[in-house]
């Protein structure tokens, strides 16, 4: 029985729901073989979400954590393969803050890369019937924010856990109060995605 966090945000911007909440939310009442499942909850705020998933990491010591994100307006899951050591926001995140052009680590590395096979992630989900690409680009918001600070946090530490991250569309019912022609995913194929992804990287 291998040890797992997974991880989701709450919702952000105009958005009341966020489907990578309702995704943990949902496995947590889930036994899934082989797998001792913490799921956490972490809020869309630079760097408290990171402090939040170090301090589980360092009490749950797990084989694997990973984190799912909202990426309204992809219309495939997104297995991401890279942070980058930037915070540039759109918007600000949930306690007001909307950092441009800052480190997120003074005098760490440009990038780290993720660290569970992305690419038999994507091939699995694919096989499922579930769009899924490799994407290179997890943005300048709070999820690159926890991507890279999560993996320099495994570095700086030598730590055996693996860590990934990917990223859904919208759900159905967020783009019908939109009003607009976006992409969206159904609860139940994004979490069937997600066990995929569990599964490969066990």
């Amino acid at each position: 029985m291998q040890r797992v966090i997974l991880t989701g945000f709450e919702p952000f911007g105009e958005d009341k729901l966020n489907p990578a909440l309702e995704i943990i939310t949902d496995l947590s009442k889930e036994q899934l073989p082989g797998c001792e499942l913490l799921t956490i909850k972490l809020p869309v705020v630079f760097g408290k979400a990171i402090e939040i998933l170090e301090q589980a990491i360092a009490k749950a010591k797990p084989a694997l954590i990973l984190s799912i994100g909202q990426a309204g307006g992809r219309n495939t899951i997104a297995v991401e393969k890279i942070g980058i050591n930037i915070n540039d926001a759109r918007i600000a995140d949930n306690e007001g803050n909307k950092p441009k052009d800052e480190l997120i680590v003074k005098d760490g590395p440009a990038a780290y890369f993720t660290t569970i096979d992305c690419r038999r992630t994507v091939t699995a989900i694919t096989r499922a019937g579930i769009p899924a690409i490799l994407s290179y680009s997890a943005s300048t918001y709070v999820c690159n924010n926890l991507i890279y600070g999560t993996l320099h946090y495994i570095t700086t530490y030598q730590l055996p856990s693996k860590y990934g991250f990917l990223h859904v569309p919208y759900l159905p019912e967020q783009v019908a109060k939109k009003e607009k022609a976006l992409p969206s995913m159904s609860l139940a194929m994004m979490k069937k995605a997600v066990k995929i992804a569990l599964e490969v990287n066990l």
